[in-house]
């Protein structure tokens, strides 16, 4: 296997260990109001948060959400078309959208979003139309 088909696969990769590590600690900050540790009050509190900032479907305001709008979508190991297809998308599909990053410029939009749909895999932005809120930077 030749460095240049090597070198897309490592970088994702060390991508994906650095956000291995990075989410337990994101997870527990505001995580806790499921916890049958956390007070009444405290899940008073974060209920009241998540309604204020538009987020009372149930739904925690670091998770976005996206439509494939390509008839079929290559999903892939890195932020670029040369990375590995991981799976395809079909038009359509809702997908949970982790951040975003700039990428391999396709069709005028370098930015590509990590999806977490059970596999992690980086989707072109030109092909995914967001619902909600713009994802946040990796």
């Amino acid at each position: 296997m030749s460095l240049r088909s090597r070198l897309p696969i490592a970088v994702a990769a060390c991508a994906l260990a650095v956000t291995a590590l990075a989410t337990p600690a994101v997870a527990g900050d505001e995580w806790g109001s499921d916890s049958p540790s956390a007070s009444g009050n405290h899940q008073n509190q974060n209920q009241g948060q998540s309604q204020s900032q538009g987020q009372g479907q149930g739904q925690h305001p670091r998770l976005y959400r996206g439509v494939v709008t390509a008839s079929s979508l290559a999903l892939r190991s890195a932020p670029n078309r040369g990375g590995q297809i991981i799976r395809w998308a079909e038009r359509g599909e809702v997908v949970s959208i982790f951040c975003r990053t700039n990428g391999q410029n396709i069709q005028g939009n370098r930015q590509w979003y990590l999806l977490t749909d059970g596999t992690w895999a980086w989707g072109s932005a030109r092909y995914i139309r967001t619902t909600g809120t713009t994802p946040r930077w990796c």
